[in-house]
């Protein structure tokens, strides 16, 4: 093969999204990851200095944060990722409760085997990932077993209606993850669900996946209701005390 008749395999990573596109999703990444989190200072200079650009697309990105409801800028005190209330994380997690038991009922209905060992295949995943003590990458499969839950159903509707809710949701789990002080935790909070799907058992299998989801929810809610009450007072233009 001629060299000039070869693929271009050098230019099929080229990223062909706007800067500010580039730097929102980078942020986006960092927020829902924990890595940046609620009512932390996003700071215009700070990150452009440490991205190599200019403040004007970090300002384009952070509006485009803002108006997916991650990030809130208020006059004089800056862009700070939105804190999560009490109120917000029920909200979240009762939504969430109804889809996945929903979405756990149709799929067991449709085939409860092929649902239990796909389950059960991304537990391995993520108990190889906590064996080693990677908190990201048991994050990323904890999202990945209930969105893998979700398209088993195999309802359109309930697909459209998860991915609204995904963002905060995953935002919410990796805070609660990053709280556990063992990472293998999370993974055996997952296999009892797996177990009862297993066995046939939907009626035990959906209290399991609603007991699972509350748990999540009732440490998630006593983080909120401790951010707020340290929060910071009137100091402007740094991240908060930690």
């Amino acid at each position: 093969m001629d060299a000039n008749d070869r693929p271009h395999a050098n230019l099929a990573g080229v990223d062909t999204r706007p800067l500010r596109q580039q730097i929102a999703d980078a942020l986006q990444a960092a927020i829902l990851s924990g890595e940046i989190k609620p009512g932390e200072a996003l700071i215009e200079t700070e990150i452009a200095g440490r991205l190599g650009v200019s403040r004007a697309p970090v300002r384009e990105a952070l509006q485009l944060l803002a108006n997916s409801g991650l990030v809130e800028t208020v006059p004089y005190r800056g862009t700070t990722v939105r804190q999560l209330s009490a109120d917000d994380v029920e909200e979240v997690y009762s939504m969430r409760t109804v889809l996945e038991t929903f979405a756990l009922r149709r799929a067991m209905a449709r085939d409860a085997r092929a649902t239990a060992r796909a389950l059960r295949d991304i537990c391995d995943v993520m108990g190889q990932h906590a064996g080693s003590g990677d908190w990201s990458r048991v994050s990323a499969e904890d999202e990945r077993f209930h969105r893998q839950l979700i398209g088993m159903a195999e309802h359109r509707l309930l697909g459209h209606a998860w991915r609204d809710l995904n963002m905060r949701v995953r935002q919410i789990m990796a805070l609660r993850n990053l709280q556990n002080e063992d990472t293998m935790t999370i993974v055996y909070n997952h296999l009892p669900i797996v177990d009862a799907i297993e066995d046939g058992d939907v009626e035990t299998a959906v209290q399991r996946l609603a007991d699972h989801i509350a748990t999540a929810a009732d440490l998630v809610t006593e983080l909120a209701e401790e951010a707020v009450a340290v929060a910071p007072g009137d100091d402007v233009g740094g991240p908060p005390e930690r």
